[in-house]
């Protein structure tokens, strides 16, 4: 199973302070950002994005058709198949992408200790 790009998406409570936090650690806005209430930032390999009220919990988050640098890949696996596969193995889901679309989607699940994994496809 190939889950795509890896990142921690961290629930803040003060987006511009968490922002300079992880800046002051080397942390750069990698630009893909388009709304006021999040920002993704990188140093070397590693990515997380700081989300401001959207979520209660952090999250880790694969995201299929993306490498480290948010370029999308000409061969991947869709999130759709990946769900299947899933499913197939017995995993339960907090949430499911339409199996019927194409496109962006993404699905939600929570591993033995509560932490939520989102698998999010952005092509």
């Amino acid at each position: 199973m190939k889950l795509g790009a890896f990142s921690v998406s961290l629930a803040v409570k003060d987006l511009e302070k968490s922002k300079a936090f992880y800046e002051g650690l080397g942390f750069v806005d990698i630009g893909i950002s388009d709304a006021d209430n999040w920002v993704v930032l990188k140093n070397g390999d590693t990515i997380i994005g700081l989300f401001q009220g959207m979520f209660d919990k952090n999250i880790l988050t694969f995201n299929p058709g993306w490498d480290q640098d948010a370029r999308t890949l000409e061969d991947f696996q869709d999130v759709r198949d990946i769900q299947k596969t899933l499913k197939a193995k017995g995993y339960a889901f907090v949430s499911e992408a339409d199996e019927a679309g194409s496109g962006r989607a993404s699905f939600m699940l929570v591993d033995p200790d509560g932490n939520p994994v989102l698998v999010d496809q952005h092509v």
